[in-house]
């Protein structure tokens, strides 16, 4: 499985060039676009119809950014375009979460330790409980009902975690999971709220008050479009990631891992879902968790050509494949939600380590 997965990899790498620049550059536009569209839509709207629109557009633009160039951007998928506006190194997302913080928790952390409980602190955010091997705890009860409304301030959630401020509501961090320093923390927290405070007065200040007496309509659009990026993030990673397949691991499980095992441990720890083109630009190519978590560097709109090879390795070497529609993969994600939100200790899932020996 390795040497296959390998060579798809190099396959991959070298095909990356001008045809991706390409791709990027023309997303960015249809998103500066759409941003654009929605801005004056919803300020000189005044009627339902146009209003609505705007807040489309404008939600559109933010999905897009968020996404399919925010999010492949901070991986580093566009890195070899030397572009400044593009690179890993130097990009800011129209998030309210810095981004040098969310690389550090989901790029260094996530993406090398998946679904080690008490190492990979995405499993669950550290609020939520997916796993019996995460304690209980009474505020767990909530869960169903604090989880998605946290979609709807994906933007803020997801920036507190980043900075580890739920740290306290979840499990102990492992001994190779070290507590970051308090200084470290201040220092991220106040770029935190300072950017945070700047996005909120552009959105709900200064766009709005620029319509005068109109003000209201377009801070209730801002107020939409935000709440439908943040909700369909939200969507989408949790049916990338928390799904009722998805396998979980011990610390043990993964002890001496290699470049096979790592790989298994990607595949079991993902989940795919199917929808149509659009859904897949507008989700990032997330719908494809899978090879992202295989080829986090590959740019993600190769991911559909890369994913029948894929899953035809994986059933070569007996490894599960979890996909199914988009509707279907979240359901499964709130069954979980749901299921772990109650004390005791359901039996345990099958775990992949298994398949680590005939992986090779």
């Amino acid at each position: 499985m390795r040497t296959e997965l390998d060579a798809l990899r190099q396959e991959y790498a070298a095909k990356v060039g001008a045809r991706d620049a390409e791709y990027i550059r023309t997303i960015r536009s249809v998103a500066r676009i759409s941003r654009i569209a929605g801005r004056l839509l919803l300020h000189f709207s005044l009627e339902p119809i146009s209003w609505g629109a705007g807040v489309v557009a404008l939600g559109t633009y933010k999905v897009l950014e968020n996404m399919e160039i925010g999010h492949n951007v901070l991986h580093g998928q566009y890195d070899f375009m030397r572009d400044p506006s593009l690179s890993s190194a130097t990009y800011e997302w129209d998030m309210v979460g810095t981004a040098k913080s969310w690389k550090r928790a989901h790029n260094a952390t996530h993406h090398v330790f998946t679904n080690v409980i008490g190492r990979d602190r995405d499993f669950g955010y550290n609020a939520f409980r997916f796993s019996d091997e995460v304690p209980w705890k009474p505020i767990h009860l909530l869960q169903p009902l604090v989880s998605p409304l946290s979609g709807l301030f994906f933007e803020y959630s997801i920036g507190a975690y980043d900075l580890g401020l739920l740290d306290a509501l979840g499990p102990q961090p492992s001994e190779g999971g070290k507590r970051r320093p308090r200084r470290e923390v201040v220092r991220d927290v106040w770029a935190f709220a300072r950017k945070a405070a700047r996005k909120g007065f552009v959105e709900y200040v200064f766009y709005p008050a620029l319509a005068g007496p109109l003000a209201v309509k377009v801070l209730a659009g801002n107020v939409l479009a935000n709440a439908l990026r943040n909700g369909w993030a939200y969507a989408v990673i949790y049916c990338g990631h928390l799904t009722e397949r998805t396998a979980t691991f011990r610390e043990e499980d993964v002890a001496g891992e290699d470049r096979a095992g790592w790989y298994v441990r990607q595949v079991s720890g993902s989940s795919n879902f199917e929808t149509g083109q659009l859904g897949h630009i507008l989700s990032g190519h997330l719908g494809f968790q899978i090879e992202h978590h295989l080829f986090p560097n590959i740019p993600a709109w190769r991911y559909p050509a890369m994913a029948p090879r894929v899953r035809a390795i994986c059933e070569r070497h007996g490894i599960p494949y979890a996909t199914g529609s988009l509707a279907s993969q979240f359901a499964s994600a709130m069954r979980r939600l749901v299921r772990f939100a109650i004390p005791g200790r359901p039996a345990r899932r099958p775990s992949a380590t298994a398949a680590f020996a005939g992986a090779a």
